[in-house]
């Protein structure tokens, strides 16, 4: 083997062992707390719109309210 070649080998070793050692790893877990949905946009959702049909009632059983 020539000093050349040995250099060449010797260059993609050095090259290549940090690419070799690094190994990425994933990890799937479960959460430790609950995953929470909250759900208050459509319950206010409802109550805006009964809200908006006794309003509109009031106004018309008073057309002079305002």
């Amino acid at each position: 083997m020539s000093y050349r070649n040995f250099c060449a080998v010797l260059t993609a070793v050095t090259i290549s062992f940090p690419i070799i050692a690094c190994e990425p790893r994933v990890k799937v877990e479960a959460p430790d707390k609950p995953i929470v949905i909250n759900l208050n946009v459509k319950i206010e959702h409802e109550v805006r719109v009964r809200v908006e049909k006794d309003l509109d009632q009031a106004l018309s059983n008073n057309p002079g309210l305002f």
